[in-house]
C-alpha cells in the first residue's frame, strides 16, 4: 500500500520509542503526547492513574457514530538503552532490548492520523483519543479509567501483534495466582535435616504443573520466583507468581484449581506452610458477528485495501476492560511483531498503513 505519510509518522514513532516508559513510569512519553496534541490545538485531560483523554468534537452534528481510539503508553521494562534504527524498511532496536512498538507504534499512528484529520479538514462524527497507563502490568490504567467520561460507545484498541487486517473477535479471561511457601530455616552445612526448604517445595510444585499451551484456548505460566536469604541457609520462604488464561471460563476454573492442588500437595510433602491468593485480572469476551464496532473495523480495513481476518487470541488488552463495562470495543492488529523481546520490530509500511486504516475508520464511523 502506498501512502505519503511515512515522513511524518516514522520520525514521530522513532522519537516516542526512544523514550523509556516502563509501566508506572510513563510521564515522559505522556508529556510528549500532551505537547504534540497541544500544538494541534487540542487539550488533554489526565486522571489520577495518568491516563490521557483528548476530544475532537464532531464536525457534522447528528451524523454518524462518535468513536474512541485507544493505545497504551507503557512498555515492558527495557533491559538496556532503546536506540531505534530503520533498515530495509523495518524498525528495530539497535541495542539489545525491546523496541517499544508495543504500543508506541499505535500512539504514533493515532497522533499522526489526528494531525491529518485536522489539516485536511476531514469531516467526522466525533473522535476521542485515550492513552492508557500500566497496561502491561494487568490493564491497570484502563481499569482505573472512568468510562463514563467517554461520549463514544464504540471503541478501537490498537494493541495486537499481528498483520494489518487481523481483528480480534475473542480474547481470554486471565487469573493471577500469588503463592508463598513458608518452611523452616537451618544451617545448610551443619543441620540441614532440621530445615524445611520452601524453595524445594516451590520447585516440586512447578515440576507438577502443566505449563505453556494447554490447548488451543488455554495457557498457564509461572513468571516469577524468588526466595532464600543466603547460600548456606535452608530457605524458609519462597514466593512465586503464576497465571492462567482461557477463552473458556470452565476450563480456566478447572486449571486454576488444578494449580492450587499442586501447590498444596508440594507444601504438604515438604512440610511447609502455604498461602495462596487468586485474583481475576480481566474478563474474556467473544464479539457477536454483528457487533457494531466489529462491523466498522471490517469496513475501515476494506476501505484501506485490506481483507479483514477474524482471529481468536490468547492475550488480554484494554479492549477486555471496555467490553466488560458494556462498551463495544475491538482490538485490531497494527503490524508489530516479536513484542516483549530484543527482536521486536515493525515495518514502516505498517505504520503508514495503520494511519490509512485510522482515517478510513473515521470515515466509516461518519457514515454509520
Amino acid at each position: 500500500m502506498t501512502t505519503t505519510w511515512a515522513s511524518d509518522v516514522l520520525p514521530l514513532f522513532l522519537e516516542l520509542a526512544a523514550i523509556p516508559s516502563p509501566s508506572g513510569e510513563e510521564e515522559a512519553v505522556a508529556g510528549r503526547v500532551r505537547a504534540y496534541l497541544r500544538d494541534l490545538g487540542i487539550e488533554t485531560e489526565e486522571d489520577e492513574a495518568g491516563n490521557l483523554l483528548a476530544r475532537l468534537p464532531g464536525t457534522s452534528e447528528g451524523t454518524g457514530e462518535p468513536i474512541f481510539l485507544c493505545a497504551h503508553l507503557d512498555t515492558v521494562p527495557p533491559l538496556g538503552p532503546i536506540e531505534p534504527v530503520v533498515e530495509d524498511g523495518v524498525v528495530t532496536n539497535g541495542a539489545a532490548t525491546i523496541l517499544g512498538a508495543d504500543d508506541k507504534a499505535a500512539v504514533a499512528v493515532l497522533l499522526e492520523a489526528t494531525r491529518l484529520l485536522l489539516s485536511e479538514g476531514r469531516p467526522h462524527a466525533g473522535v476521542e483519543l485515550l492513552f492508557t497507563t500500566r497496561e502491561e502490568t494487568g490493564l491497570e490504567g484502563a481499569f482505573a479509567f472512568d468510562e463514563s467520561r467517554l461520549e463514544a460507545r464504540l471503541g478501537f484498541v490498537y494493541d495486537y501483534s499481528g498483520a494489518v487486517g487481523e481483528v480480534v473477535v475473542a480474547a481470554p479471561s486471565g487469573r493471577a495466582i500469588d503463592v508463598v511457601f513458608t518452611g523452616r530455616p537451618a544451617h545448610a552445612g551443619i543441620n540441614p535435616e532440621d530445615g524445611r526448604s520452601a524453595i524445594a517445595a516451590a520447585a516440586r510444585a512447578i515440576s507438577d504443573l502443566r505449563l505453556g499451551r494447554i490447548d488451543e484456548e488455554t495457557t498457564a505460566n509461572v513468571g516469577l520466583i524468588e526466595g532464600g536469604s543466603a547460600l548456606n541457609v535452608v530457605p524458609a520462604r519462597c514466593r512465586l507468581a503464576a497465571e492462567a488464561r482461557s477463552r473458556d471460563e470452565r476450563k480456566l476454573a478447572e486449571l486454576v484449581q488444578e494449580m492450587l492442588d499442586c501447590f498444596a500437595f508440594a507444601a504438604a510433602v515438604a512440610e511447609c506452610e502455604l498461602e495462596t491468593t487468586v485474583e481475576d485480572k480481566y474478563r474474556g469476551y467473544k464479539l457477536a458477528p454483528d457487533d457494531p464496532a466489529l462491523t466498522l473495523a471490517r469496513s475501515a480495513l476494506e476501505r484501506a485495501g485490506f481483507a479483514p481476518l477474524d482471529v481468536e487470541v490468547g492475550g488480554g488488552a484494554d479492549a477486555n476492560v471496555f467490553n466488560e463495562r458494556g462498551l463495544h470495543c475491538v482490538n485490531v492488529a497494527n503490524g508489530m511483531a516479536k513484542v516483549h523481546t530484543a527482536e521486536e520490530e515493525i515495518a514502516v509500511a505498517d505504520l503508514e498503513a495503520m494511519v490509512a486504516v485510522t482515517l478510513a475508520l473515521v470515515d466509516a464511523a461518519r457514515g454509520a
